[in-house]
């Protein structure tokens, strides 16, 4: 349940780009989440609703959350695979020397907003 922190923390870091760009007002916010970030996109959606009606930055914004599928690199064979499918042994190799190589980030990709 660490939605409503990333919430807060996605809401400072708007605020900040928002007094270094001038803007009055952001409309909307597209986040790029990964599958494997540990984000309940659902309860994330319900914190941003909470929260945004307390910033008038923000009040008016839709958030969209973009989910990211999660890809594990294999070592020893040097392919790729869906990580959450197989876990982290390799569906082609039996290898266990895999590693996640995207699928766990959480990104501001784009903001609309009014300048002043």
């Amino acid at each position: 349940m660490h939605e409503m922190g990333i919430v807060l923390h996605l809401a400072k870091t708007l605020t900040q780009t928002a007094k270094e760009q001038n803007i009055v007002k952001i409309s909307h916010v597209t986040l790029e989440v990964g599958e494997v970030s540990g984000i309940l996109t659902d309860y994330f959606s319900d914190c941003w609703d909470y929260f945004k009606g307390r910033s008038e930055l923000l009040k008016d914004s839709v958030l969209e959350v973009v989910t990211t599928p999660a890809v594990t690199w294999c070592d020893s064979c040097k392919k790729t695979y869906p990580t959450v499918k197989y876990g982290r042994i390799c569906p082609y190799c039996g290898s266990g020397e895999t590693w996640l190589l995207y699928g766990n980030q959480c990104v501001i990709r784009d903001i609309t907003a009014e300048e002043e």
